[in-house]
């Protein structure tokens, strides 16, 4: 027992690493541009006072959705989702494959779930103990279930949900322009270095570092955020971009798009003065999603036995010792 838990904390400890990395880079780069360019190489104090006040900006923009990306976490299915002691105790109890089927299906009942596994059963988490809502995933790093799981990011050490998944974007997006700024303005003195016209010998290696790290990170983050960029707009998740989302008649991985400006706004919320603030503005509580054919399904998929009844539920199972008709999903 202790060796494990000495294991589990240096998994802890080193999950840190990459955050790490991160934030001694950007502290490297602060203090290049602020110090080595902007008081020891600018010589035009007009120049100087503009380079530094943007720069400022940038930096605080992106440092703060940094943070909120690392330090909020992703938040849990309710209550009402989990299994009830004595619903515990009479599924575990219970080795018949489609009886548990069937006690999934009671439970699932009442609450609002539309999605179904890929062989069509409740989504449930025997981890957790809980009927997992639209588009919740157990996160085996974390080992918990997550709403709306999008991915677990090492950059962050976090998972990236619900509860984050704006900040995330921002994040990306801040990381970006932050990058290109410097890019943008370290060429010129890049080039001057580089032709000798400058000689300042510490100043140039960090200018010339600058330049080159900015461009490696704005190339990379160029492409996760265009792919996130994408995900937004058709309203899907990477998980669902992987593996989509099974409603009644089959899966569907357009299920949730509600079209560019809803699908915007189910991410960023209505309030347009929000959307470049790491401020929390989704819509909705993380648990119910609004679907592309919800009239076609005007009632919760589980809503009531008739839908079982047709889907052959209450039916005698051929061979009721064949554990592949229990449709559990165990994890993501």
């Amino acid at each position: 027992m202790a060796v494990s838990r000495g294991l589990r904390r240096c998994q802890r400890a080193f999950a840190w690493l990459p955050v790490l990395i991160i934030a001694l880079v950007v502290l490297w780069s602060y203090y290049a541009y602020v110090f080595e360019l902007c008081l020891v190489t600018l010589s035009n104090p007009v120049e100087k006072v503009a380079y530094l006040i943007i720069f400022h900006v940038l930096f605080v923009l992106f440092v703060w959705t940094y943070w909120k990306s690392i330090f909020t976490l992703p938040e849990q299915p309710g209550k009402k989702y989990h299994m009830s002691l004595a619903d515990q105790e009479r599924y575990e109890n219970e080795d018949r494959p489609e009886v548990q089927r069937q006690i999934l299906a009671e439970i699932a009942r009442k609450l609002p779930v539309y999605t179904r596994t890929g062989s069509g059963g409740i989504r449930f988490c025997d981890r957790c103990q809980l009927i997992k809502p639209d588009r919740c995933h157990h996160c085996s790093v974390c080992a918990i279930c997550v709403l709306k799981m999008d991915h677990h990011c090492p950059w962050v050490n976090n998972c990236v949900g619900f509860s984050n998944y704006k900040f995330f974007l921002l994040f990306l997006a801040y990381s970006l322009l932050y990058c290109l700024y410097i890019a943008a303005t370290v060429f010129k003195y890049f080039i001057k270095y580089w032709t000798g016209e400058l000689t300042n010998g510490r100043s140039k290696f960090h200018v010339l570092f600058l330049l080159f790290i900015a461009v490696m990170f704005f190339v990379s983050l160029l492409f996760l955020f265009g792919y996130h960029c994408w995900l937004v707009s058709r309203n899907r998740s990477t998980l669902e971009a992987f593996s989509a989302p099974v409603f009644q008649n089959g899966p569907d991985k357009n299920g949730f798009n509600l079209g560019f400006v809803k699908n915007l706004q189910q991410v960023f919320g209505e309030e347009k003065k929000l959307w470049l603030l790491p401020i929390a503005s989704s819509q909705g509580d993380g648990h119910f999603f609004p679907m592309r054919a919800l009239c076609e399904a005007q009632n919760p998929l589980l809503a009531n036995e008739e839908q079982w009844e047709d889907d052959g539920i209450d039916e005698e199972p051929h061979d009721s010792g064949e554990a592949s008709s229990l449709a559990i999903e165990k994890e993501t």
